[in-house]
């Protein structure tokens, strides 16, 4: 039985399945708390696709956070020529990694 359900999580859509891993922004909480993802989009199993209006009511994807940690470095490099005007940043965004346990519809 193939079953995957695609979730909204941070503004961005994630399409996952039991037991596998997937890396999202940073939510709060600690390593192996328990995480309940209830904006979900669409729902399949075998040969059944369930579409939400914009969520599939009854269905949530249960996930356990297994560690926090950060992405690669960016740099930002703001010039204008003939300005003497250069700036340089970085910036790291944070993640967290969940394993997903369970696809719940009700």
């Amino acid at each position: 039985m193939v079953r995957y359900a695609v979730i909204e999580s941070g503004g961005k859509q994630y399409k996952v399945a039991e037991g596998t891993t997937l890396e999202v922004d940073r939510l709060s909480g600690e390593v192996g708390d328990q995480v309940v993802l209830d904006q979900v989009l669409l729902v399949a199993e075998d040969n059944r696709v369930r579409v939400g209006t914009p969520t599939v009511p009854g269905a949530r994807v249960e996930a356990t956070i297994q560690e926090h940690f950060k992405g690669p470095k960016i740099i930002v490099f703001k010039y204008r020529p003939k300005k003497r005007y250069r700036v340089k940043t970085g910036h790291r965004q944070q993640y967290t990694r969940l394993l997903v346990n369970s696809i719940v519809v009700e």
